[in-house]
């Protein structure tokens, strides 16, 4: 049985199918939605054609996916300060990118009210006062692990 051969055009096409098949889920940047056509077994020739025919067409922007993305993480409290730029780079988007994006979102979100409302939320009947030393741990543990600064998450709960 002969295997048939496809022309390059039809693979290309195929690549930004597939892109588009998984920008229609979320949005992604450039990276993650490379390093997907290449996990579908795409060849970096049809990635790449595919890849610039989104951006061309405005489906891919890594600035507008870096927005997005940390609005999402700052807003859920899950990501903050240095844990945030983290997982920004991680996504693939470049540290420049990632440092404009949390300046420009610096303005709109407030540490310490974020850390109020996340105290609330996910401790509410938590007292610093009264805990003990293990809960005391768990608590300040939760805060650093996303990226709050001791010093904030000791004010903050000293404070409450």
């Amino acid at each position: 049985m002969r295997r048939k051969v496809r022309p390059r055009a039809m693979i290309r096409n195929d690549a930004f199918n597939a892109a588009l098949r998984l920008l229609k889920t979320r949005e992604r940047s450039e990276k993650e939605l490379a390093s997907r056509l290449q996990r579908k077994g795409f060849e970096a020739d049809a990635i790449s054609a595919a890849v610039d025919r989104c951006r061309e067409y405005g489906y891919v922007d890594d600035s507008r996916f870096a927005r997005c993305r940390a609005r999402q993480l700052l807003t859920g409290g899950r990501a903050v300060g240095a844990r945030l730029r983290r997982e920004l780079q991680l996504a693939g988007i470049a540290e420049e990118l990632a440092e404009q994006t949390l300046a420009e979102l610096k303005a709109d979100f407030n540490e310490e009210a974020l850390l109020a409302e996340l105290l609330e939320r996910r401790f509410p009947s938590f007292d610093y006062r009264q805990a003990d030393d293990r809960e005391k741990r768990r608590v300040v543990n939760y805060f650093l692990r996303r990226g709050f600064a001791l010093a904030a998450i000791l004010e903050q709960l000293k404070g409450s």
